[in-house]
Order: C-alpha cells, then sequence, then structure tokens
C-alpha cells in the first residue's frame, strides 16, 4: 500500500470540488510533527498563488470537501494554510493486519507493467572486474530487483566491453607468446593485459600490428576471433565469480556485448547520413549537436567513425539505444554509468532522438554517480597506486567481519561463523556504498561500514536477528500466533506507520532510483522498532495473552519487512548472529 498515493487521490478530489484547477497539484508529504499529523497536505498555498486568494481560507475549501472519515482522526489547518492529517489508530491497525498477510509485503503492482532495460556493471573483458565496478553493479542490481518486485519486466543488460584496441593488443601479445613456444599463462588476465599494454605504448611496430589485429577481428578473421573467445571466456568466468560473491543477479545470458552490436553499425552511419546528422570531418563522421556548444561556443562533435572506418563506443552505444527500443520495445531504459560519462551519455541520448533510435515512449535515463574514495580523499586504490580487485575486496571484507565475529561472545558453529561472517562483510560493503546518495562521491571505511551501530548493514541484520531471538528463545512459531495486531502504545503506533510506508520507499526508489532512499527508510524502521521494543513488553509474565500476541505480530512483521527490504538491496540476512 502507499498510504501517499491514497491521500494524494483524496485530497485532489476536494480540490476539484473546490473548483481548484487541475494543475494544481495535492502535495501531500509526511507530516514534520507526528504530533499535529501523519501526512500534511501543502496544495493550498501554490493553489492560493495561482488564483490570487486567502492560502488559508483555500485550505478550509479544500478541507470542506475532504472526505477521509474511514482513513482519519481528525484533519486540521495550520500556519498559513497546511492541513494536517492525523491517520485513525483503528485504520493503522486494520492495514498492518493485511499487511502481515500480504505476499507483496506492500509493494504495489504495476497496473500497466512496463518493461524495463537496465544497464549496469559493464566491465572491460580484457581485464579482471576492480572497484571501479562496484556501483554500478549494486545499483542496478537493486533496481532490477524493485522493478520485478513491482511487477516489471525488467531485461538486464550488461554491456562489458569485449571489442577495441584492447583486444587488438591482446591478441598481438599473445601470437608472439604463442611464437616464442613458452608456457602461456592467461589464467592472470590482469597482468597479460598490462604486459600487452607496455608493449603497445612502447613499442612502434607492436601497435600497428595490435591496430591490424583489430580490424581482422571487425572483419571477422577466423584466427583473431579464436583468440578473442579465450580471453572472452577467462573474463566471465572471473566476472561471474564476483557476481557469485556480491549477490548480484547477473547471468552469463545477460550480457550483451559491444560486439553483439557489429553488423547493426554500418546501419547505424547510414541512417546518420541519411538524416543528414553525420557529416565528414577531416575524413572522419561526426555529428555536431547545435545544442551543446564547447568553450569556444561551438557545436559539440561526436565521432561516430573514425577515419580509417573503423567505429567508437559512440556508435555502439547508439546501436544500443535502436535495440533496446525498437527490438526489446523498452519503455524505460537505465544507465548505471559514473559522472565522468555525463557528456558522452547526454550527445548519445541527444542523437538517438534525433535519429529516431529512441522511440518516443521510451525514457532513456543516466543515473550517474559518484566516485569511491580513499581515507585520504583520493580515488580508493592500494599503496602502490594500483586499481583495487573488487574479488580481493570481497574476500577482505569476509574476513575482517570473521575477526569481528571473534571478537564477541558466540555460541554459533565454526560454519555458521563462516557463513554469518560471509552476510556481513559483503553486505557491509554493498550497503556503505547503497546507503550514500548516489550523486555524491564518498569515503570507503572499514571501521563504519562494519560496525555495529548507526546506518550499517551489520546493524541491520542485527536488528533482524534480534527480532528472530524473540520467537527462538520462546520456543514460538511466527506464523502460528493469532489475534490482531492492536496499536495503542506511541511506540506501537509509530513502528505500525512505518512498516505501512515500505511501499511509499520502494515506490520513491523506483521513481528516481537512489537506493539509499530505501536504507534510510530500512535504518529508521529498525530504530523504531528497538525503541518499540524497549517500551513496550513482549514475553513479560504480567502481559496479556491478547497484548503479547499482537506485540509478536507487529514483531513478525517488522522483521519480514526488514528482511524483504534487504533482499531488494542484495543483502542477506542470518536467522543467528
Amino acid at each position: 500500500m502507499n498510504i501517499r498515493n491514497l491521500l494524494n487521490l483524496r485530497v485532489r478530489a476536494a480540490m476539484t470540488a473546490a473548483n481548484i484547477p487541475e494543475n494544481c497539484q495535492p502535495m501531500v508529504a509526511l507530516g514534520k510533527n507526528p504530533q499535529h499529523g501523519d501526512y500534511q497536505a501543502n496544495c493550498a498555498m501554490a493553489a492560493a498563488k495561482l488564483m490570487k486568494t486567502n492560502p488559508r481560507a483555500l485550505a478550509g475549501r479544500i478541507l470542506e470537501n475532504l472526505d477521509l472519515s474511514d482513513i482519519a482522526d481528525h484533519c486540521d489547518i495550520a500556519g498559513p494554510g497546511f492541513i494536517n492529517i492525523k491517520l485513525s489508530d483503528q485504520w493503522l491497525s486494520d492495514q498492518v493486519n493485511r499487511l502481515g498477510k500480504d505476499i507483496h509485503r506492500g509493494i504495489e503492482q504495476a497496473q500497466q507493467p512496463q518493461i524495463i532495460v537496465i544497464d549496469y556493471s559493464a566491465p572491460n573483458l580484457a581485464k579482471e572486474m576492480h572497484v571501479g565496478h562496484l556501483r554500478s553493479s549494486i545499483m542496478g542490481d537493486a533496481l532490477a530487483r524493485i522493478f520485478e518486485a513491482q511487477g516489471h519486466r525488467v531485461i538486464r543488460q550488461n554491456h562489458v566491453g569485449d571489442w577495441g584496441t584492447q583486444f587488438g593488443m591482446l591478441i598481438t601479445h599473445l601470437q608472439d607468446q604463442i611464437e616464442l613456444d613458452s608456457d602461456v599463462k592467461l589464467a592472470d588476465l590482469e597482468v597479460f593485459y598490462r604486459e600487452s599494454k607496455v608493449r603497445f605504448d612502447a613499442e612502434v611496430v607492436f601497435a600497428e600490428r595490435a591496430r591490424g589485429n583489430v580490424v581482422k577481428l571487425q572483419n571477422g578473421d577466423d584466427d583473431a576471433l579464436a583468440m578473442w573467445k579465450r580471453f572472452i571466456d577467462i573474463s566471465v568466468a572471473h566476472s561471474e565469480e564476483v557476481y557469485s560473491k556480491l549477490n548480484v543477479t547477473l547471468k552469463h545470458s545477460d550480457i550483451y556485448a559491444e560486439s553483439a552490436y557489429n553488423k547493426a553499425l554500418p546501419g547505424i552511419i547510414k541512417t546518420l547520413k541519411d538524416k543528414g546528422l553525420a557529416v565528414e570531418n577531416q575524413g572522419a563522421q561526426v555529428v555536431f549537436l547545435d545544442d551543446m556548444i564547447d568553450k569556444e561556443g561551438d557545436p559539440l562533435g561526436m565521432i561516430v567513425q573514425k577515419s580509417d572506418g573503423g567505429f567508437l563506443y559512440s556508435t555502439t552505444d547508439l546501436a544500443a539505444v535502436d535495440y533496446r527500443c525498437n527490438t526489446l520495445m523498452a519503455d524505460r531504459c537505465l544507465y548505471f554509468i559514473d559522472a565522468r560519462q555525463s557528456l558522452h551519455m547526454k550527445q548519445v541520448y541527444a542523437v538517438s532522438r534525433k535519429a529516431g533510435f529512441a522511440t518516443d515512449h521510451c525514457t532513456l535515463e543516466h543515473h550517474a554517480f559518484g566516485t569511491m574514495m580513499g581515507e585520504d580523499g583520493k580515488p580508493f586504490k592500494t599503496r602502490s597506486g594500483d586499481t583495487i580487485k573488487l574479488s580481493a575486496l570481497l574476500d577482505e571484507a569476509v574476513v575482517r567481519a570473521m575477526q569481528l565475529l571473534s571478537d564477541k561472545a558466540s555460541d554459533l558453529s565454526s560454519a555458521e561463523s563462516a557463513e554469518a561472517a560471509r552476510k556481513i562483510g559483503i553486505g557491509a560493503v554493498k550497503y556503505a556504498d547503497l546507503a550514500k546518495t548516489r550523486t555524491n562521491d564518498y569515503i570507503f571505511s572499514w571501521d563504519s561500514m562494519l560496525s555495529f551501530e548507526g546506518n550499517t548493514a551489520p546493524y541491520l541484520q542485527y536488528a533482524y536477528t534480534r527480532i528472530k531471538s524473540i520467537f527462538r528463545k520462546a520456543n514460538l512459531n511466527a506464523e502460528l500466533i493469532t489475534g490482531e495486531i492492536i496499536a495503542t502504545e506511541p511506540a506501537e503506533k509509530a513502528l505500525t506507520l512505518k512498516l505501512l510506508q515500505f511501499g511509499e520507499a520502494i515506490d520513491q526508489v523506483a521513481l528516481d532510483a537512489y537506493p539509499h532512499q530505501l536504507c534510510s527508510y530500512l535504518y529508521e524502521l529498525s530504530s523504531l522498532y528497538m525503541k518499540f521494543y524497549e517500551v513496550c513488553p513482549i514475553l513479560r509474565s504480567d502481559i496479556s495473552v491478547e497484548i503479547r500476541n499482537s506485540r509478536l505480530q507487529l514483531s513478525n512483521v517488522s522483521a519480514t519487512t526488514l528482511r524483504s527490504g534487504l533482499d531488494l538491496l542484495g543483502i542477506e540476512v542470518m536467522e543467528r548472529m
């Protein structure tokens, strides 16, 4: 359920009855002071300005036509024209009882499911994944899970880099290794890539041969393709290992690489030429965008074909838009690519619209993100300045989590401890990233992310296990507890209202792709549960069976909601810690 949507509909009806123009919005928001109201409608001020009337008087007209008798205890006007809405205890209790039986956990199902394409992760298959791939991988995956939970059809697109100059370098270096009859070791692809890059930068003849191998690859040369496939197989195996560790849902079948668009690229150029968008400039084909200018005030150019006939990332990106909009028939295309590519994506989207590669009904959304920084305020790297492999980072997280558990008294077996350490370590790395506003850079800190205090994954995982321990200690099966939830105490009502706002949090993340909003919700939910637990005894002997069962069920719904929210973020929980 989305309470805000329900209230918006009711307020909208009241505004219509009060003869307020349709373009004025209800503007229902959470109440700033729970003592005055759970929600407030802020529509009167904006509408009054448009209608040139008194906002408080207009709020009174809205209130006269507002029927919330089945939902709210009372509504009143505050300040210059805010309409405060206090939901009824009985209605809240009824709704949370329904929530406990809802298989969707309060997440509203889309009445018109969309086809949503999400471009995320996208590692370069010439190298192993590094920490720079973390944010795209986990943000895109969280949104994929959320959209699926809403009933949409999600198409994951892992637009991996498997083409271009780097593969020409690798193929040429491999050819030389084979000719020397040496022991070719490709297991550490990173080392092999570095060796080829050094040669490419230092040896003119090697660089020319590498470029020649790129052309052979593009022309379908059998030997070049066979060597290319060896690198792809090794790289994909590395990526799949990382996705498994990271609990990311990307599969081999989700890979739709740059090479998949090879046959489409000549057609992309032809369309751009036919529409008068691509023009020759110094031998290359370039699209100039009049609505995007450089520092000198000249139109920005996007090269779509090099002077030697080769294609670029921009060409492939245009082909990807065409494929996603016209073959996959997407309604939304979300790209999780870091902020440094913002100008490139604006150009791709603009050219796609002008050329007709993007359909009118499909949105193209670049959800940019900042950089993971070290505690020195610089991009996160090893002490020697090397890029940190993502797999190594995740392994270290698990080791640190195991040390953390070993420092605490626990009756877990060694196998249970290892499993808990895995979930805590991986969850901590993911949550520390997801909990930050996507567009901001953030500081990577082991101490803060592995803390059991504050807005962290370990805190939320512990909150879940603490709720489950109530049932375990009392030897109770949560699913067999009877009776209704009766929210009468302030802490019960606050927790109930927060539980009912789970759907709102999900809808908001689905709308603007900021996963931190769900993290904030889950932290607030956990904090409210802890307050409820402190002031509302559950198993104490003087508590009536009716109240005990009510609070047990409220606890169970809290645990289920917490688990569901973390699952949507790709973070696992455990029954004991």
